[in-house]
């Protein structure tokens, strides 16, 4: 037991009732998110839109119409809904959803590539969380990885000259986790797709973060949107779903219905296929891009990454002075100016200005005091910069102020003490 024994009465009681709360919460809890990590990879990434929360309950509290056509009563498909919102979005003649991102790449390379060779820049073989790497994603799925160019400068002629009878496939990787700057060069899609229709072959594009909206328009350039390739002429582009568009997890794959339809009539496709509540929070959040112009406000990542840094400090600042009033032991807030980020493989490099509460206990270490946060109830998340506990404020939302503020108050007895 570390920290000291709760101070009177009053003190033990909460501290009993927190342990037991604790002790019968289940594992995946609710979290306030003060990383200022906006698709916090650990924390879940992408929060879904309330109409998409709310749909999602109430297929998931009875029957659905997930796979009958209600016109004849016979089984349908579980993806139309999505497929048709996708291409109406994106411009796609076809979509198809599986359960992640890696998924659908393995399932895009596996049917049309299996058995001969697919074409990658070495500035594009890239590997993310969890040990997804690009040449690992080519063997698994049965085909022969060709690499061309260098590290740092890729150019056309390097694609041509390692066209042969046995290459399937032209992949494009979009860097969304690194970046390449400085003596470089690369080839682009448009580049790309002419190549690949001049010699009878496929081309594809790992677009991984998957934007419906250009960012550029906030502050934030560099991010290509789902549209932007596919006008390219690409076959294919597969994204992510809980990303920067800021849906549930899973893998999106848009482009020609002919390719499509044979990735739809793949084996495989059943066990990488997407269930009830998936598809359900998914078409709730594509439809919401039909109003482009209320998008941001609406899809709480958009509007985290979107969100003026004056409404952050306001909002810090309010947190600060709810807990003030709150606080039963001595702590100290005060509202800092820091940086976030959209994080989840997504815009690499790129910071976006915030506000965050540099907040500090009398009794407790920065790390500890992190520590308590997280183990709480609701668990809170921070982090340290150079000693000092920050909870940046662009990742909370309105209705987390006053949970967070409380949150911080009561940390300040519930150390390790469990």
């Amino acid at each position: 037991m570390s920290g000291g024994a709760p101070r009177g009465d009053a003190e033990l009681i909460e501290w009993v009732l927190q342990a037991v709360e604790r002790a019968t919460t289940p594992a995946i809890r609710p979290a306030i998110n003060a990383t200022g990590t906006i698709l916090n990879t650990g924390l879940g990434r992408a929060v879904l839109p309330a109409s998409a929360v709310e749909n999602l309950i109430r297929v998931a509290t009875g029957h659905s119409t997930l796979e009958v056509d209600p016109d004849s009563g016979r089984r349908g498909s579980r993806l139309i809904g999505v497929s048709r919102l996708l291409c109406e979005l994106v411009g796609c003649a076809d979509a198809v959803v599986v359960n992640n991102n890696a998924a659908a790449v393995f399932m895009s390379i596996r049917v049309l590539a299996a058995g001969k060779e697919v074409i990658v820049s070495r500035g594009q073989q890239v590997e993310i969380g969890g040990q997804f790497r690009i040449p690992d994603v080519i063997a698994e799925a049965g085909a022969r990885m060709v690499e061309v160019g260098t590290t740092n400068k890729t150019r056309l002629s390097d694609y041509e000259r390692a066209i042969g009878p046995e290459t399937a496939l032209i992949l494009h990787v979009h860097p969304s986790n690194y970046r390449l700057v400085g003596f470089v060069e690369s080839v682009s899609p448009p580049e790309l797709a002419k190549l690949s229709r001049s010699r009878g072959i496929l081309s594809m594009s790992d677009l991984g973060s998957g934007a419906l909206v250009d960012l550029s328009a906030y502050g934030i350039p560099g991010e290509p949107t789902v549209s932007s390739v596919l006008d390219a002429g690409l076959d294919l582009c597969t994204w992510s779903g809980d990303k920067l568009l800021g849906g549930p997890q899973c893998g999106i794959i848009t482009g020609c219905a002919e390719v499509i339809e044979r990735i739809k009539s793949d084996a495989l496709m059943r066990v990488v296929r997407v269930d009830k509540l998936t598809l359900s929070a998914l078409e709730s959040t594509l439809s919401l891009y039909r109003d482009s112009s209320s998008a941001c406000s609406r899809i709480p990542t958009l509007w985290a990454i979107t969100r003026s840094l004056a409404d952050v400090t306001a909002e810090a600042e309010r947190i600060r002075s709810t807990l003030q009033n709150l606080a039963a032991r001595k702590i100290r807030a005060e509202v800092v100016p820091c940086f976030s980020q959209v994080g989840g493989g997504s815009l690499p490099g790129e910071e976006i200005p915030s506000a965050a509460l540099d907040v500090e206990c009398d009794e407790l270490a920065p790390g500890e005091f992190a520590r308590s946060l997280r183990v709480g109830i609701p668990a809170v998340f921070g982090r340290i910069s150079h000693n000092r506990l920050l909870l940046d404020v662009r990742t909370v939302h309105p209705n987390e102020e006053e949970p967070l503020a409380r949150a911080i108050a009561s940390a300040a007895i519930n150390d390790e003490r469990l």
